[in-house]
């Protein structure tokens, strides 16, 4: 099996793992050793708990793979200053992660913030700070 393979089917072992379940640190930490994902994944979950990451696509080049997904869950904690809303979302993203000893080193990712905004009817109140 190629490297990319291998990598591959790391990053689906990992989103098996994780997504739609609690997410413990020790449980993060046996994929990932990126101190920034760590701290992201710890955020999105108090946020969000038990949200879920649907693949829709997976790449894989030498040490990175790269994975266009969205992530779905309900807002259950407060998220920057903003109390739960208790609504359901979908957001898209992408991340493109650098592995290494089967682990996680090195991440980089984009998603909607708008869409999520919008999702949890934050952006018309946004907007209207604006204005």
């Amino acid at each position: 099996m190629t490297q990319e393979k291998k990598n591959k089917q790391f990053i689906i072992e990992y989103y098996n793992a994780l997504a739609g379940k609690e997410k413990p640190e020790y449980m993060i930490r046996k994929y990932v050793a990126d101190e920034k994902l760590i701290q992201h994944i710890k955020f999105f979950e108090k946020s969000f708990p038990e949200y879920d990451l649907i693949p829709e696509e997976i790449i894989a080049e030498g040490d990175r793979v790269f994975v266009r997904a969205r992530v779905e869950g309900t807002h259950m904690g407060e998220i920057d200053g903003t109390p739960p809303t208790f609504k359901e979302i979908k957001v898209p993203f992408a991340i493109c992660y650098r592995i290494h000893n089967d682990m996680i080193i090195d991440h980089w990712m984009i998603a909607d913030q708008m869409e999520l905004l919008e999702q949890l009817g934050l952006a018309r109140a946004l907007k209207a700070e604006f204005e």
